[in-house]
């Protein structure tokens, strides 16, 4: 069993950052890819960005790209999404994902 709990939501301007984090309780965190989803008001949840397990590779939704970077800690079971420069078209529930396993979500406000 693996628990996810995301954490670094907040409310900033457009053109602000925020810097979330997903610590990963359980076994094996270090084996198998992570990925960040968001869902805002009334549209579907949506890819954000996703690491391999060893941290070689990332990919980014073309809408966060230059301004969002992926990282994950293995030694401390944690995966974060720095987001810089944000929109408020980013506003969302940003949610931490690993294999069949979700977060609760923490949520992202961006103001104009």
């Amino acid at each position: 069993q693996v628990q996810l709990v995301e954490s670094g939501g907040g409310l900033v301007q457009a053109g602000g950052f925020l810097r979330l984090s997903c610590a990963a309780s359980g076994r094996d965190f270090s084996n198998y890819a992570m990925n960040w989803f968001r869902q805002a008001p009334g549209k579907e949840r949506e890819f954000v960005a996703s690491i391999s397990w060893n941290e070689i590779t990332t990919h980014y939704a073309d809408s966060v790209k230059g301004r969002f970077t992926i990282s994950r800690d293995n030694a401390k079971n944690t995966v974060s999404l720095q987001m810089n420069n944000l929109k408020v078209e980013d506003t969302a529930v940003y949610y931490c994902n690993g294999q069949h396993y979700w977060g609760q979500g923490t949520q992202v406000t961006v103001s104009s």
